[in-house]
């Protein structure tokens, strides 16, 4: 596959409409959508066409793409994806031109340059397809061969339009500029970029030896392209070239929950304002995962890094390599392979690979607490005594001081009762019985209704921080307060294969 020499022409004729963007939108939508056609054409043939008559223009514009006929699909995928990329930046604002690539070509007329009914028995003719009789034979773009390495994982309609040549993000970020940096994790490295000059992104390269995998990298491309909701960050492409494994996400300015609210300094700027709209936005990303996308999707690695901030601190939830999909019916699921973070595990995901629902309302519970105190799950700190946040939280309600939680850096600015009250909602979803935890459905209408009374919670599950297995317990002044502490096993930890710390 050639992606040069390259030959373009355009008309110099601006589109007629007040909505150039608009236009362009439509027109891209409709080449990413003819790419996916064109490259799973089979071998005889590789190539689609289309039309479109946006609003305000009333004209019909016409498009051809076309590759040559021994590329594999991934390769005529990448190279058509090139192409468009270079009608945005050539032809932004013109009606009609062509680019022509050594392996492939992309045309945009405003007037019909083809015989529909040719094009279409040629497409018949190349897939199998004859009349009479009709047999199809179906092209599966993952089985051939020439494909980038592991690029097979990744083949599901909604993904062919997000693929990103490797040459554009590397413009994009400056190759890789050690100013656009944003941050290092196990996965690899986060750079700030502007991609074709016009959208800031936030792009993701995974390191060789990264703790994301490519199941991983394929669970969070899969998943997220599907996934439309302002409290979910949105997947804008990715790319598999080589050994190359990249995700491209919207930029989102304030980096992540985490960053804030754990930072003594910072932490002053989430007033209970803020942070309440912090807990709601993220309860409802959560209610969409679990109940109103035309998904059912188990996070399974909610926690404060993996929440994103806007310019205005919306939340937004992130990091989808861990998620996995359920039948809409479905209510749990189970797996040999632990993996998430520890401190916002739920008990019977740690000791029994069992996750469901229930286990992302428990980690949303963890997290409410942190929010309010301000201090992590793990390393929970009030005056002399360091234990656990549940464990102090849980300790705290039962004597009726639950007050005490809340970050002294909120001051003032706050109502004591409605905080309570988010102290209790967060201590049910905590709870030890998967059962008694409500779901984030129920969750979002305890906030939602101050009149609405709320059960009593029972005991959460304490994980102590000396790890699994750990003997200490959630003292205060010497007094341990926590009679039904969960303890695992060695016969439970026999049970668990593998434990993937994030």
């Amino acid at each position: 596959m050639e992606t040069t020499p390259c030959y373009s022409r355009w008309n110099e004729q601006n589109v007629s409409t007040p909505d150039v963007d608009g236009f362009y939108n439509q027109l891209i939508a409709l080449m990413e959508r003819l790419s996916g056609q064109a490259a799973a054409n089979g071998p005889l043939l590789k190539c689609a066409v289309g039309n479109l008559t946006p609003p305000g223009i009333y004209q019909t514009i016409y498009t051809f793409l076309q590759c040559n006929p021994d590329l594999s699909p991934q390769d005529c995928s990448d190279c058509l994806t090139s192409a468009r990329f270079d009608v945005r930046n050539y032809f932004f604002g013109k009606k009609i031109g062509v680019i022509i690539y050594a392996s492939c070509t992309i045309k945009v007329l405003d007037s019909v340059f083809y015989e529909p009914a040719s094009i279409e028995a040629l497409l018949l003719s190349a897939n199998g397809t004859t009349s009479g009789n009709t047999t199809t034979t179906s092209v599966n773009p993952a089985a051939a061969p020439g494909g980038s390495p592991g690029s097979s994982e990744v083949r599901s309609a909604e993904t062919y339009a997000l693929q990103v040549p490797f040459r554009s993000i590397r413009d994009a970020t400056n190759d890789f500029s050690e100013s656009n940096k944003l941050g290092r994790g196990g996965f690899g490295v986060v750079y700030r970029g502007r991609l074709w000059d016009k959208i800031d992104v936030a792009v993701k390269r995974l390191s060789t030896d990264s703790s994301q995998g490519d199941i991983e990298f394929k669970n969070e491309v899969e998943l997220v392209a599907k996934l439309q909701h302002r409290n979910l960050v949105r997947l804008l492409g990715f790319c598999l070239e080589r050994s190359e494994r990249i995700l491209i996400y919207e930029f989102v300015p304030n980096a992540s929950l985490d960053y804030f609210i754990f930072d003594p300094i910072k932490r002053e700027q989430l007033d209970w304002d803020i942070r309440y709209k912090i807990i709601i936005g993220i309860g409802r990303g959560l209610l969409y995962l679990h109940e109103d996308s035309r998904l059912k999707i188990i996070h399974r690695d909610l926690k404060a890094s993996n929440i994103l901030l806007d310019a205005e601190m919306n939340p937004k939830i992130a990091d989808f390599g861990l998620a996995r999909l359920f039948d809409t019916d479905q209510t749990q699921g189970e797996t040999n392979r632990i993996v998430g973070t520890y401190e916002y595990m739920a008990p019977e995901y740690v000791m029994r690979g069992h996750f469901s629902v229930k286990s992302d309302v428990y980690s949303f519970g963890v997290l409410v607490l942190e929010i309010i105190t301000g201090q992590k799950n793990s390393s929970f700190r009030h005056e002399e005594s360091t234990e656990v946040l549940l464990s102090y939280a849980w300790n705290s309600w039962r004597e009726g001081t639950a007050l005490n939680l809340i970050d002294p850096m909120l001051r003032s600015g706050f109502s004591g009762p409605e905080i309570i009250r988010y102290i209790h909602i967060a201590l049910l979803c905590v709870q030890q019985s998967v059962a008694a935890r409500p779901t984030i459905a129920a969750v979002n209408h305890m906030y939602s209704s101050n009149s609405l009374n709320l059960p009593a919670p029972s005991q959460p599950a304490f994980f102590m921080p000396g790890g699994i297995g750990s003997s200490s317990n959630t003292s205060s002044g010497g007094e341990n307060k926590c009679r039904n502490l969960i303890q695992i096993s060695a016969q439970d930890i026999d049970m668990i294969t593998e434990l993937y710390p994030r």
